[in-house]
Parts: structure tokens; sequence; C-alpha cells
């Protein structure tokens, strides 16, 4: 049965910042036929649940991960090493399962793909992807979203 990665959440998890989960009734759809392996990378890079909001900041995740930009919490502390330890526990984990797609959190400064909050926490949105999905793509694993969630 081939595996798939999936942000926690999306499977009841609450893991989310604000320490709820983001369950998504398409899941079972998405991931029909396939085991889904469940990760939050934002817990995995250390980060505590419930946490500050945070935000790509300077440009999205492969940004992030060449150095030219950053990731903020709202606070405007930095948690940009925490969010690039999780991406690498994140493909760390979807290689030892054998995944080769991950069905990720819209959005998220992590798991987006497409499209992420471009850092002014006034909820606008820019073309881009998080982190996670950004290293996960660098490797070969293909990245989508849940629609509508």
């Amino acid at each position: 049965m081939d595996a798939v990665l999936v942000s926690a959440c999306l499977r009841g998890v609450p893991c989310r910042f604000d320490g709820r989960d983001k369950a998504a009734s398409a899941l079972p759809g998405l991931l029909a036929g396939r085991r889904a392996v469940p990760f939050c990378p934002e817990q995995a890079g250390g980060l505590p649940t419930p946490r500050r909001p945070a935000e790509l900041s300077g440009g999205d995740g492969h940004a992030v991960l060449d150095g030219r930009a950053r990731v903020v919490e709202d606070t405007g502390r930095d948690v940009t090493d925490a969010f690039v330890e999780g991406a690498r526990r994140a493909l760390a984990e979807a290689l030892r399962e054998g995944c080769a797609e991950a069905v990720l959190m819209p959005r998220s400064p992590s798991c987006g793909r497409g499209a992420v909050h471009d850092g002014s926490f006034d909820g606008t949105l820019v073309e881009g992807d998080g982190v996670t999905a950004a290293l996960l793509e660098r490797h070969g694993i293909a990245v989508r979203g849940v629609p509508g969630v």
C-alpha cells in the first residue's frame, strides 16, 4: 500500500498553532487505498502547541531554505530554525515511510502549497510554498493541498 505524508492537523490531531485540528472531510477521497503518515513539522521542529502565529517574511519556503527569507511570529520573534528543522524531519519521515506524495495544510508557513501568508499578519496571501512543502518538492515528493480547507 502506497504511503502519503499528511499534515497531522488534517488527520484530526490538535497540533495547529491555536491548539486545534483542521480535520478535512475531503481527505478520505484523496487518500483512497493509501496509507496516511500523519506528521506535524512545527511540533517536530520543537515548537509548542499552542504557539504564536507565524508567517513567512521576505519570501516563501524556498527562499527560507536558501537563506533569503525568515519565519517570524506575530511578536517578531524569529522561528526559522524550528521550521527548517521540522521540514528536515518531515522529509526524513517521508523517505523512511516511502512516501512519493504529501497532502498538506494549505496556506501554512510549513505546509502551504501554492499560496502562503505574506508576513503582514493581516490575511494577505502571496504565491509560494511553505518550508516543508518546498523541501519535500526539492526531493521529488509531490505536494498538494486539500481543496476547501
